[in-house]
């Protein structure tokens, strides 16, 4: 894995105090993206979920830091600080993931992704296999046209986003309203089987994560739904780097199946199944042994 030392914040790249950067990406959107870990660490790009926001990677923070991991995580284009860019496919992930590492001032990085980030690292990892040396997908979103059936909410919030997206956005505004006035586990419940066994920083961090991504748009995540019924755009046969695939064996949001099915198509895939994990839980549980293989 090869890095430059990082340079001094590129002209039209502004920083904050806590380690947020703002990107240029194409010639009028801006990618916002936060730093956690080890500053001078190994350099990792962290994808979130769908829908989700840089807040996440606040879980990998101190894992991160004693491993030695410099953890980038983005808001992808509509969520949270980022530009909207609602005609991006799941191929233009690679486009992100190049933007973040120009802005940072490294040439090569792994990624871990999350949820909806899986389908994102894996294109990043097609199209830009000069960039990406290493995939790490947990509890990821997988292919339309595999052979494992997609759950009916998935499927629902799929089929609003492509014929009724304005609809979508309204009940995302709802839930966005709701999420600021009650307890964190109104958010965990969604990605949890026991919201109340959840530890109160995960929760926390989850909530955070949520409202974030919701705080300016709604564009983010029907665009991300709507893609999720289509072509991804890249051939997952295509993926050169090492995929590592993490699953919980009771993950009811993206079932394990999808990731057998993942596992036969990716060349280089290695499936590692989490007993008793749930969506959430195998994110939690996974992410020490996850940041020590990037190191």
């Amino acid at each position: 894995m090869t890095t430059r030392p990082p340079d001094p914040p590129p002209r039209g790249s502004d920083r904050d105090g806590d380690r947020t950067a703002t990107a240029p990406l194409g010639d009028d959107r801006r990618l916002a993206y936060a730093e956690y870990g080890r500053p001078d660490g190994t350099p990792v790009v962290f994808l979130h979920g769908t829908p989700g926001s840089r807040l996440l990677g606040g879980l990998l923070d101190e894992p991160a830091d004693e491993r030695g991991v410099r953890v980038l995580a983005p808001d992808r284009p509509g969520f949270g600080r980022s530009t909207p860019w609602p005609t991006r496919s799941v191929r233009d992930a690679g486009t992100v993931v190049e933007a973040v590492l120009d802005d940072a001032g490294v040439e090569t990085a792994g990624i871990v992704a999350f949820s909806g980030g899986g389908p994102r690292a894996l294109a990043a990892a097609a199209t830009r296999p000069d960039r990406v040396d290493r995939v790490d997908v947990v509890a990821g979103a997988t292919p339309p046209d595999g052979d494992a059936e997609t759950p009916a909410m998935q499927r629902l919030l799929a089929g609003l986003a492509t014929r009724t997206p304005a609809v979508l956005r309204g009940l995302f505004r709802g839930q966005a309203w709701l999420a600021a006035r009650r307890d964190p586990s109104f958010v965990v419940s969604q990605y949890a089987a026991d919201a109340e066994s959840v530890p109160d920083r995960v929760a926390e961090v989850v909530r955070a994560d949520f409202l974030e991504a919701f705080a300016r748009h709604r564009s983010g995540a029907v665009t991300e739904f709507r893609n999720a019924a289509a072509d991804w755009g890249f051939d997952v046969e295509d993926v050169e780097a090492e995929v590592r695939l993490w699953h919980g064996e009771d993950d009811a949001n993206v079932p394990v199946e999808g990731a057998r099915d993942l596992e036969a198509r990716v060349p280089t895939a290695d499936l590692r199944t989490i007993e008793g994990a749930d969506h959430l839980g195998t994110l939690v549980r996974s992410v020490p042994e996850v940041l020590e293989g990037q190191r």
